[in-house]
């Protein structure tokens, strides 16, 4: 059998794959723009979103007042309980509640915009 591929077919590909890498691209900066804002409310560097581990750091010290409980995120099964209680202690810290915290957990993106951007201040 001839497994030979035409240009029709790589370039198909590329109509479909290249929007969809923009498009993944622009929802991560976007992201990293509103994780850095919500650090900034929170007093905390806002250049620490785009550092891998050190953002998770800075993000558990704000919901949990204690960053070294991110670590509990390396255990099989503790980190699932800990993924998802981040995303309540987080609203919590903003005067939100138990809804915007299921927005966070389901919906993040959306809803570290309303946070990054909205009217909601970090509570100590």
């Amino acid at each position: 059998m001839d497994y030979a591929y035409t240009t029709t077919s790589t370039a198909d590909a590329l109509k479909i794959s290249a929007p969809t890498l923009i498009f993944y691209i622009a929802l991560a900066v976007f992201s990293f723009v509103c994780m850095w804002k919500i650090f900034d409310k929170a007093k905390e560097p806002g250049w620490a979103a785009i550092v891998p581990f050190y953002n998770l750091y800075i993000e558990f010290k704000i919901a949990f007042g204690n960053g070294w409980y991110f670590l509990f995120m390396l255990i099989p099964f503790v980190n699932i309980v800990f993924a998802i209680m981040l995303p309540f202690k987080l609203a919590k810290k903003f005067g939100k509640g138990v809804g915007f915290g299921f927005g966070l957990l389901f919906l993040s993106t959306i809803f570290q915009a309303i946070l990054a951007f909205g009217s909601a201040e970090y509570q100590e």
